[in-house]
């Protein structure tokens, strides 16, 4: 990015990774199978490495994981961050395998309600020097701080994460732990600029990690991400990326392709216009699945709702497809329609209203359905 004027962020070590500083933008993924069977994670981790991938992610939300996690991670030289999801007490265990600790300031309330939530990250930030691990404070849309959000209007979703973040990055600065980089997640891509651009006005020293959250499918979901990715590289703001897209495992390498031609193509001065199909009409977001998937079904059943509600292309309708119970609840309230997956049914809703629990095969019927009565009132 010789070309771009970036912003003055301080360095950050991510094993044999620098982020920050003038340092390539690194390019990072997630494995999506389940982290405690072996085989398909260690060779989804292989794919990743051998696609060029910068930084892994993995997930971990047992004692389980955590095993497996040790049995995984000798098999790669690329660095390991780890996502430690609803348990930020595990990072003890997870620690010394990883170059990377991710955890979501919204997750902190879930356990050891009565704790100090200054006390937890201080255990994070405490077990990361230790263990030489960088940290990241990822920020996402629909698992905000719950403090935060009464605090703004209803209809304004990015000044929460915005304060969530910056009271997360003062806590570990007063703690004098700066190795750290933030992430600020959204499923519209105009938000993720938005948010992006304000957090980096206001704290330019501090690496950020960019990212579209539930892009969706091919290529809808490349096109949200290079939107969101052109806006904030080219302004100098970002020093890793990450594409979520909903793929078969087999194919999750295509995030590590698909981020290092945008960059190739911002770094070119080519940039693609906005399609006219993402100012309105149908507007399908699926998250692209990970370990805390419960049913591999998901990633058939997010293809089958493009599918089936093609004939809706010109309306101005939303659908969420999540594939576990930790982004499923919270992260389809905004929908017009929302699946969240569980092991043995799909949870469907409208809007905040559960419609019902339904058989993975009988959900696209209901869907349907679903969808008819909104454009019957369009």
């Amino acid at each position: 990015m010789s070309s771009i004027k970036r912003n003055p962020t301080r360095p950050v070590q991510i094993g044999q990774t620098t982020i920050g500083a003038g340092h390539p933008i690194a390019v990072q993924s997630m494995a999506a199978t389940r982290t405690q069977d072996l085989q398909a994670t260690t060779r989804q981790v292989q794919l990743l490495a051998q696609a060029g991938a910068d930084v892994i992610r993995i997930a971990v939300d047992s004692k389980k994981d955590v095993e497996a996690l040790a049995r995984i991670a000798p098999e790669t030289t690329v660095p390991l961050s780890v996502d430690l999801q609803e348990n930020y007490r595990l990072v003890s265990s997870v620690a010394p395998h990883v170059q990377k600790i991710r955890y979501n300031p919204g997750h902190l309330y879930h356990h050891e309600k009565d704790k100090a939530i200054g006390d937890k990250v201080a255990l994070i930030a405490d077990v990361a020097q230790k263990n030489d691990c960088a940290l990241r404070v990822g920020v996402n849309c629909g698992s905000v701080d719950p403090d935060k959000i009464g605090l703004f209007p209803k209809d304004d979703s990015i000044s929460p994460m915005l304060a969530s973040a910056f009271e997360h990055c003062q806590m570990l600065d007063e703690m004098g732990f700066t190795r750290y980089c933030v992430s600020l997640k959204d499923s519209d891509p105009q938000k993720v600029i938005e948010a992006n651009t304000r957090f980096a006005q206001e704290r330019p020293d501090v690496p950020l990690h960019l990212g579209v959250t539930e892009a969706g499918m091919p290529p809808d979901g490349i096109i949200k991400t290079r939107i969101a990715f052109e806006q904030l590289i080219s302004a100098g703001i970002g020093d890793t990326i990450r594409v979520s897209l909903t793929l078969p495992f087999d194919d999750k390498g295509e995030e590590i392709t698909v981020g290092r031609q945008i960059l190739d193509d911002i770094e070119s001065g080519r940039f693609r216009s906005v399609p006219k199909l993402l100012s309105g009409g149908l507007n399908i977001i699926s998250c692209p699945s990970c370990s805390r998937v419960e049913n591999e079904a998901f990633i058939d059943l997010a293809h089958n709702v493009r599918d089936i509600t093609a004939y809706a292309r010109d309306h101005e309708i939303t659908i969420a497809i999540m594939g576990c119970r930790v982004n499923g609840p919270g992260e389809t309230d905004d929908a017009d329609l929302g699946l969240w997956c569980a092991p043995n049914f799909v949870n469907l809703k409208r809007g905040t209203e559960l419609l019902g629990q339904f058989a993975y095969d009988e959900v696209l019927n209901v869907l349907k359905g679903e969808v008819d009565l909104l454009i019957a009132t369009d």
